[in-house]
């Protein structure tokens, strides 16, 4: 897409913003009998789906919880999920979103740290997870509270734990209880706490997964994340009410947050999974015609397309997919160039911080870039790219830090005033911590994170550059670089590797492979070969891989 034409577009974008629960609305208005959305064993209308939110705001409602309260929610990804988050918005409370993989410490730390109220879960497992067993563990004073309100000194202002599902368990409000108090509240009080909702006010918090330290809290306005909605979904790829998107992310992360309120937003269909499996995505992608894959790591794609039913899987309904990895494998473009020709891929940029997406590629660009780009900027966020050290305003091409500014920035770190006023500068500039550049027509490139930036005998070595190496060898499916400390050099890089199917690589045949396209200085001098990759919600963590190795070969920092 030229400039010429994006200024064009730009001209005519009309975007007018409004809370959570409205969208909700304004779409149930539209078309109450379309299918808004579906999991594999189940699916709801827009009028089914209305009604169950209102139900569940108004038990909400006569638990206490009121405007600006924090209450979490700890579930698979389901249509329960979706009735709650809406529920929650409807009462004018922000939604705490926890991460159903999280440990008993974690969420004894979210608890706490987000200043819940309540926590809403179900007696369904995610992946093999009984939540309310991990609650018990994270809270040991619930087996002996008794019945809300509850009284924790580890948590002092938790006052419920909300079971539905139809289990029971002590210390927990169950489903029957709190369906007793819907009859105490009516539909109009809910709605006059709706239309007392600010667009700045706190819509979410949404934990970032963090690394060596506890997660940081992302205070997501109403506005920031209705209007990404829209920017997104309406203008960037021009979904409409026809749309069936797809994504198989948990909710609780801002990616397929994003999938599921974009086809809300249009009044279009959202499909998911309660736990990513790339058999049953295959069969939704045809059984179910989807329009648009949302799937941006590049561990999703290749599960999909090691699969058996990946060939013979009709994608011709497809209209548009996404990445948001800094390169796409050549095995994982060519595939897609030759299974779908007709789809548009389009590379895209983001982080929690910034509501999701930053960049994405749409419509009228040249297709081959959503392969090798990560698009232009949505309009209203401006991106710039800046001298780590001088803050100076980089040329064209040039690589340095990515900042971010716009109506889709966060509000804050909760409770971190310290870190808040490290991340976002008094100009209203989001400092990324990504390494970035920008072409000529305003596209992105990724080149890793500057904590991901080795320092090998006084060199600056970038992971994700090795990394792309590696990943050129063709007993390589993915490739993770790590810093370890070194007596003379002060950094060494070393790999961990991911091996494709029955293809078979030495440590030594790799780093020969590696030397042969880059200085050796930046070649790895231990690589590792494994199964199964250390996960946050997304992302694999790097800092783990180093622990690791670091405790393998007696090394300390």
């Amino acid at each position: 897409m030229n400039l010429e034409k994006r200024s064009e577009d730009l001209a005519r974008m009309r975007i007018a913003a409004t809370s959570l629960g409205d969208m909700l609305l304004t779409s149930w208005d539209r078309d109450p009998h379309k299918l808004a959305i579906v999991f594999p064993d189940t699916s709801i209308t827009y009028d089914e789906l209305v009604g169950r939110v209102l139900a569940r705001a108004r038990g909400l409602w006569a638990l206490g919880i009121r405007s600006r309260d924090h209450v979490g929610i700890l579930m698979p990804s389901g249509v329960d999920f979706v009735i709650s988050l809406f529920a929650v918005a409807m009462c004018g409370a922000t939604s705490v979103l926890m991460n159903a993989r999280y440990k008993p410490p974690e969420l004894a730390y979210v608890t706490e740290n987000a200043d819940l109220v309540a926590i809403l879960t179900n007696s369904e497992a995610a992946d093999h997870v009984d939540f309310v067993t991990r609650l018990n563990q994270a809270l040991p004073d619930v087996a002996t509270a008794g019945t809300s309100p509850l009284a924790l000194a580890a948590a002092p202002r938790l006052r419920h734990l909300v079971l539905f599902g139809g289990s029971t368990a002590t210390g927990f409000t169950d489903e029957t209880a709190f369906a007793a108090g819907i009859a105490s509240v009516d539909t109009a009080t809910i709605h006059a706490a709706r239309l007392r909702v600010r667009l700045r006010d706190t819509c979410m918090i949404l934990y970032t997964s963090g690394t060596s330290a506890n997660p940081k809290g992302c205070l997501i306005s109403h506005e920031a994340i209705v209007r990404e909605t829209m920017n997104l979904g309406r203008n960037r790829w021009a979904f409409d009410s026809s749309d069936r998107i797809w994504s198989p992310m948990p909710l609780f992360h801002v990616a397929a947050m994003l999938a599921m309120l974009s086809a809300i937003e249009v009044g279009g269909t959202f499909y998911g999974q309660p736990h990513f499996d790339p058999g049953v995505s295959l069969r939704q992608i045809e059984n179910d015609r989807v329009t648009m894959l949302f799937l941006p790591f590049v561990t999703f794609h290749q599960a999909l397309i090691a699969h058996p039913d990946f060939e013979k899987t009709d994608f011709s309904s497809v209209k548009l997919m996404n990445s948001c990895f800094a390169f796409m494998p050549d095995a994982v473009g060519e595939t897609y160039r030759r299974k779908a020709p007709h789809v548009l891929q389009c590379g895209t940029f983001g982080m929690t911080e910034a509501s999701g997406i930053v960049t994405t590629g749409g419509y009228g660009m040249d297709p081959e870039l959503g392969f090798t780009k990560l698009g232009f900027a949505l309009a209203g966020i401006e991106v710039s790219i800046r001298d780590l050290e001088t803050g100076a305003l980089l040329p064209t091409g040039n690589r340095g830090e990515v900042l971010i500014r716009g109506y889709n920035l966060f509000d804050g770190y909760y409770r971190d005033p310290v870190r808040t006023a490290e991340a976002l500068d008094v100009d209203g500039w989001f400092h990324s911590g990504d390494i970035g550049s920008l072409d000529a027509q305003g596209h992105l490139m990724f080149h890793g994170r500057f904590k991901d930036m080795l320092k090998v005998g006084g060199e600056n070595v970038a992971a994700a550059e090795v990394e792309a190496v590696l990943a050129r060898h063709p007993a390589v499916r993915l490739a993770q670089v790590i810093g370890l400390p070194d007596d003379r050099l002060a950094e060494i890089p070393a790999a961990y590797i991911e091996r494709e199917d029955g293809a078979e690589a030495t440590e030594a045949e790799l780093i020969a492979f590696v030397r042969e396209q880059i200085a050796s200085f930046k070649a790895p001098r231990h690589i590792r070969f494994i199964d199964e990759w250390p996960m946050s919600a997304s992302k694999i963590q790097k800092f783990k891989l180093r622990q690791a190795l670091m405790a393998e070969l007696g090394l300390s920092d």
